[in-house]
């Protein structure tokens, strides 16, 4: 058990706060410079794409500063905690990996800081990281037990085969995989994903990379819908070098941006882009085992030519009326397609849950217009794709 922060050492690292906002990012990169140099086989673990735009770098610099404002109440951190846990289990991060940052990560504080670096503040903050590794231990070990003891569920990595893949639009793929073991999927909660193994032509490591299941759970297939980026080395290789009979290897499902199907509360689903995938699961879950749930689903994209799974969804309208569906297409970008005029009229007196999904400055701006709506901000959910923190 780690052991606990005394008063003196709370203040010392309270006190750095104004200095990991200052320095946070050259923290962070120089740590993952000496970490990977050190411990290549993390490569393997890593989405390279994100580590050269620095959005890990950035993801971990923020938590670093969250962690030093809130060292006093780390409980107040849990719900992000476990956000970023189901990252880690997703990627396969285990107890073993966190002495290792932890080594790096101090001495990059260490070399950053300088004189300022002093024993008694590199103390204090390897107690505190101990403390706060130890939780995502401890919430990590859960999420990996319950991976593996749920009906139809594994642990580390399970073998899929390609059954078939269906190009959508110019850009997006949907692949339809079952276990090649031709043993039970489990079930999972709408909205969350898995975690793909890849590879590339261009280095020796494996490529990690989280995709939503854009299908309801219960069918005898996962379904990713893929969109090709142009850095992208996973979504490249799916696209490129994966066929209809060739395997590929997926973690159990996890996140916890999920619908919740045991709730009646209307549904109000808004996305852009590619961020209608998890909300395409949201959809069909809710329609095909709550028949009387209110959904309401707003999608923007560029035009026809860009909007993926559009005939399934036009299709699931038909089938369920009180299903509202309102398609805009727009070339003047996705983040302006809705104003607060348009979220003042959705927002009813009713307990509506609200689950956003698309770029981050879209994302923020849907936010900003429901709280200025009065939204309760516990019925506020969205995903980004992009890193919470890596490990």
């Amino acid at each position: 058990m780690a052991q606990s922060l005394t008063p003196k050492q709370i203040a010392l690292i309270k006190a750095s706060v104004p200095v990991l906002a200052e320095h946070g990012v050259t923290i962070t990169k120089r740590f993952y410079s000496y970490m990977f140099e050190a411990h290549p086989e993390l490569l393997n673990m890593f989405n390279q794409a994100n580590q050269q735009k620095s959005k890990q770098q950035q993801a971990l610099a923020n938590t670093l500063y969250a962690a030093a404002a809130n060292i006093e109440n780390l409980e107040s951190l849990l719900p992000v905690v476990r956000q970023i846990a189901h990252k880690h289990r997703s990627l396969q991060v285990k107890p073993e990996h966190y002495p290792i940052v932890g080594e790096y990560l101090l001495g990059a504080i260490d070399e950053v800081l300088g004189e300022a670096a002093t024993d008694e503040l590199l103390e204090a903050w390897g107690v505190a990281y101990g403390i706060i590794a130890e939780i995502f231990i401890s919430i990590e070990k859960e999420m990996y037990e319950e991976a593996a003891s749920t009906s139809g569920g594994w642990e580390g990595y399970r073998r899929f085969v390609v059954k078939r893949k269906e190009q959508e639009t110019d850009l997006i793929t949907s692949f339809y995989l079952v276990p090649e073991d031709k043993g039970f999927l489990p079930s999972f909660s709408p909205g969350q994903y898995v975690t793909v193994k890849g590879y590339s032509t261009s280095d020796d490591y494996t490529h990690l990379r989280q995709y939503s299941l854009s299908d309801a759970p219960g069918k005898e297939h996962f379904r990713l819908s893929i969109k090709r980026e142009g850095a992208g080395t996973l979504s490249n290789y799916m696209h490129g070098q994966v066929e209809e009979g060739a395997v590929v290897e997926l973690t159990a499902p996890a996140g916890d941006f999920a619908a919740d199907l045991q709730s009646d509360h209307p549904l109000v689903l808004i996305s852009a882009g590619i961020g209608l995938t998890p909300l395409m699961s949201m959809a069909k879950g809710a329609l095909e085992t709550q028949l009387n749930r209110t959904v309401t689903f707003i999608h923007a994209t560029n035009n026809e030519e860009t909007h993926a799974l559009r005939a399934e969804i036009e299709a699931l309208a038909d089938r369920h009326p009180n299903l509202s569906l309102d398609l805009r297409y727009t070339d003047s970008g996705e983040e302006a397609f809705l104003t607060q005029v348009d979220i003042d009229r959705l927002v009813s007196e009713v307990d509506q849950e609200f689950y956003m999904c698309g770029p981050v400055p879209f994302v923020q701006q849907m936010e900003g217009y429901l709280q200025r709506a009065s939204v309760d901000p516990a019925r506020i959910h969205f995903e980004v794709f992009t890193p919470l923190v890596p490990v």
